[in-house]
């Protein structure tokens, strides 16, 4: 058939509707955390809505670890921390004698965590200070080609949810620019956060420690340290979004009692529409089920409890996500 004017004419009338009616969430179910993301997207793009927000103030801010992809039974930067303690201890046998190292290869994760994580700072330290940044991204970057998770028996990167990529990608079309807010190290992050979910290193904040310049013959290098240590978690995430980003958010999702206080930043008196959303983890059968009794991060109770309260959507994965995984 040759493709007249008059039949092009047709077949675009015919395509541009279809297309403006794709579905930008396939991976989500239809019901009330879909909806809500659809709603909050319009009506904050709309230049005829009384809720427009001008596209400078579109910041949306995501937790990494449980919101864009698991965090039970242990966080991905434990796991390649553990795994380099390990590759490493035959280098270094006086670690056998720390009593953090011991607790590590034990696999006693509350041990790690307590005491304001004092035995998992000290594991950090080990593995992970006193070299440089392009070398600890080097570290990482090998560990992600090989470690495989033990459940799903994929390599790490490739376990983001599908869902919460589709509200990034979703997001940034409509001109939102997208920010991680995690309690993980910002150095671990950065190596990976632009090919997984699209969020260049410079829009990534993580826990972080102070790394000192040195010029060498060959060339500048930062060298990583344990000094100044600050913990991007709790009320540490509002502080690090107005000192990182100097606006504040007007959409927020998390999944755990550490990201209450930057839910309660995006979205009480602010000036702005706002949107906060909970990843709530349902699915034991596809990925996991926990709240109040996570395995090492992620306890979901105080938030929970006070999402209906400041109308935050909470995402019911087993129900809300037709899939959990990327292809």
């Amino acid at each position: 058939m040759k493709l007249t004017p008059h039949i092009l004419t047709l077949l675009l009338a015919w395509a541009l509707p279809s297309l403006a009616l794709a579905d930008p969430l396939p991976s989500w179910n239809s019901g009330a955390a879909k909806q809500a993301i659809l709603h909050f997207v319009q009506k904050t793009t709309d230049p005829d809505s009384k809720d427009f927000v001008p596209p400078q103030e579109r910041i949306a801010v995501f937790d990494n670890d449980g919101a864009l992809w698991p965090e039970n039974p242990l966080p991905f930067q434990l796991a390649f921390t553990l795994d380099e303690l390990r590759r490493r201890l035959p280098e270094e046998p006086a670690w056998k004698d720390d009593s953090a190292v011991q607790a590590a290869l034990a696999g006693d994760v509350p041990a790690l965590l307590a005491d304001h994580y004092k035995a998992l700072s000290r594991i950090i330290e080990l593995v992970g200070s006193g070299m440089t940044t392009e070398d600890f991204a080097a570290r990482v970057r090998a560990w992600f080609s090989t470690a495989t998770h033990p459940r799903f028996k994929r390599p790490y990167d490739q376990l983001a949810y599908q869902p919460m990529l589709e509200v990034l990608e979703f997001l940034r079309a409509h001109g939102f620019k997208t920010f991680i807010v995690s309690g993980g190290g910002a150095d671990f992050l950065r190596v990976f956060t632009e090919k997984t979910y699209g969020i260049p290193p410079e829009q990534v904040i993580g826990s972080n420690t102070r790394a000192v310049f040195e010029l060498r013959d060959s060339g500048p290098v930062l060298l990583k340290t344990m000094n100044n240590l600050f913990m991007d978690d709790g009320p540490g995430k509002p502080e690090a979004i107005h000192q990182f980003i100097g606006r504040r958010p007007i959409a927020c999702f998390g999944n755990s009692d550490g990201d209450k206080a930057m839910l309660e930043y995006t979205t009480i008196s602010n000036p702005h529409p706002s949107l906060g959303m909970i990843v709530h983890h349902t699915d034991s059968e596809r990925e996991y089920s926990y709240d109040a009794d996570a395995k090492s991060s992620g306890k979901l109770v105080a938030a929970l409890a006070e999402a209906p309260k400041r109308n935050w959507i909470v995402v019911d994965m087993k129900t809300d996500w037709s899939t959990i995984f990327t292809k």
